[in-house]
């Protein structure tokens, strides 16, 4: 719907009874949203505009603003939420999830098809035709589209996921989107459940399994093989790594040990909360964020488990981090206080505390380093990159004596040596000084600006080669061990590495242009998010066909840094944004 631009008719404050019969209305057609959370929605003394617009196709839409952001349309008298809500509310409407490659063809206005589903392993949520519904890439939950529901899930089945699925009305990205702050969604990780509990849950749809492996060869209607095939390499690489972690929640128990996994985890958590507070948090840290607390310290000790076990709340008997920190606030090792609503930190810590001192700290063991380098099958080994120079048209005639045509791809080496001689052949070469070259009408024309044309009769060695190399074009040629070189033209771009606010003023590091290189934009963002204990999400660049960008929560540079030029090698001419990285001394 708002694929292209829109025309405003009138934008207005919109008065205080007006804002109290939009709660109705949203309290109505969210009845999953609280009382506080359609206060927060729907300010009583922001500011807040209603702007009525008409779209591309004639739709009169009425849009709502608040802060500067669409955060609902209404069209034919229903309400719709913006993606700028549902990055604050998630959970709002049943969500979809597709592929990145997808999320291209929605913004240019194509619904969404049935094939470029991922269905997961609890089944596609339970919805009727004409449902409103929510639509995520694959590893963010965070819903980049909103569109209705064409069929019910039960007919989406029945159908072998062929057909229209949903009529798209907004996207991120879209002019909607635009009209906003322009930030980007989010990174919220994916709801992991136990299989057990999807199988009683009863919003969810069980996939057949001839359905799930006729998944692996479905491609978006309308789309080139070439994307199917993309589509295909993610789907068999969460495949994979699904077989490679037959349990739940990553979680490796001992087939000697006789505990349930409840219990497992029970211990694993007050072993990671007792080594987080004996080696990482130190009394300077306090008061400190209960989020941070669990995201930058108790995470990172779940390598030293000797099981190799990964740390997951949820798979506790507490469920939730708050639960599990009112019993250690109860057995007096810390102090827990909200100092602003909602917000619980760490105030106090009693370092003498029996389970503290006692608490020996484990050696971590081989499985839990392996998780820590990652997995890679084969070893990266960087690409060797050459600089070549393409032949243009208006520098024909100075090569076509040497055998070469327009679009011919040079090395250096081969253009000094033609220059040469070319030079020599005609008798360019000053007699009375070696080192200037006279210029003919074929050189005057191909490296001389139109003002120099009658005034430089004669150039030096060095300005004519080099002259000659500016007027070239630009071309490079990457080859990569055990393969066949490639040769571009233009100059490769150098893996970016950018530094972006997002909502609550929050720094994301984006690193774009990694395929490039042969980096697996996936593998790099799991790496890193175990290295720097931090959410990353895989999205498609902005601006580049089937490029995609990695963003990492906070200042990763450092990192990063790491990772490309001490782990992959890769040269520094090639890495551009390293000086962003935090300087030491300044931390806030």
């Amino acid at each position: 719907m708002f694929a292209k631009a829109f025309r405003v008719k009138s934008n207005t404050a919109i008065k205080g009874s007006d804002r109290r019969k939009l709660r109705a209305d949203v309290t109505a057609a969210f009845p999953a949203l609280g009382t506080d959370q359609v206060s927060e929605l729907v300010p009583g003394k922001e500011e807040f505009n209603t702007v009525k617009l008409y779209a591309h196709r004639g739709d009169a839409v009425t849009v709502y603003v608040s802060g500067g952001n669409p955060i609902l349309f209404e069209l034919e008298k229903n309400l719709y939420p913006t993606v700028y809500t549902l990055w604050s509310y998630p959970d709002l409407l049943p969500t979809f999830t597709t592929w990145p490659l997808v999320l291209e063809k929605l913004v240019g206005g194509a619904d969404l098809m049935l094939p470029g589903l991922v269905v997961p392993p609890a089944g596609l949520p339970q919805v009727q035709r004409g449902d409103l519904c929510a639509i995520a890439l694959v590893g963010n939950r965070a819903p980049v589209a909103i569109g209705v529901a064409a069929m019910s899930t039960a007919e989406m089945l029945t159908s072998g996921l062929k057909g229209r699925g949903f009529s798209v009305l907004h996207t991120y990205q879209d002019h909607l989107w635009r009209s906003g702050d322009k930030s980007s969604p989010p990174s919220i990780a994916p709801l992991a459940l136990d299989p057990l509990d999807l199988s009683e849950e009863k919003g969810s749809v069980q996939a057949d399994p001839t359905l799930q492996e006729d998944m692996r060869r479905l491609t978006l209607e309308g789309e080139e093989e070439e994307s199917g095939e993309v589509q295909q390499m993610y789907e068999e690489k969460s495949l994979s790594e699904a077989s490679e972690d037959p349990s739940p929640g990553g979680l490796n128990p001992d087939p000697t040990d006789s505990r349930t996994l409840q219990e497992q985890m029970d211990e694993l958590l007050q072993r990671c909360f007792l080594q987080a507070l004996k080696c990482r948090v130190k009394k300077a840290d306090l008061p400190l964020l209960t989020s941070t607390f669990l995201g930058s310290h108790m995470f990172s000790c779940w390598y030293g488990s000797p099981e190799g076990r990964q740390l997951d709340i949820k798979k506790s008997s507490y469920r939730k981090l708050s639960k599990f920190l009112q019993q250690m606030q109860q057995e007096h090792i810390i102090q827990v206080k909200e100092l602003s609503k909602g917000v619980e930190s760490i105030v106090a810590v009693d370092w003498k505390h029996p389970r503290i001192t006692s608490f020996v700290i484990p050696e971590p063991s081989p499985t839990s380093q392996t998780i820590q380098e990652g997995s890679r099958e084969q070893p990266y080994h960087p690409p060797d990159i050459k600089s070549l120079y393409c032949v243009p048209a208006s520098m024909t005639l100075l090569f076509q004596e040497s055998g070469h045509k327009k679009g011919s791809i040079l090395e250096g080496a081969e253009v000094r040596a033609i220059i040469i001689s070319y030079a020599k052949k005609n008798d360019l070469v000053d007699a009375d000084n070696k080192n200037l070259v006279k210029l003919d009408p074929v050189l005057c024309d191909c490296i001389l600006e139109k003002n120099e044309q009658h005034t430089v009769m004669k150039l030096p060695w060095d300005s004519l080669l080099t002259r000659c190399l500016e007027k070239l074009q630009p071309a490079y040629q990457v080859t990569f061990p055990g393969q066949e070189p490639i040769v571009k033209k233009g100059k490769i771009c150098p893996i970016d590495i950018t530094l972006a606010q997002r909502a609550s003023n929050k720094k994301v590091t984006v690193v774009r242009n990694l395929e490039a290189y042969g980096l697996d934009p996936c593998l790099v963002a799991a790496i890193l998010q175990q290295r720097c204990q931090a959410s990353t999400t895989v999205t498609p660049a902005p601006g580049a066909k089937d490029s995609l960008q990695v963003q990492i929560q906070g200042n990763q540079v450092h990192h990063l840094s790491w990772l490309l030029l001490e782990e992959y090698q890769l040269p520094r001419k090639y890495v551009q944004g390293l000086e962003k990285a935090p300087r030491p001394g300044k931390k806030k």
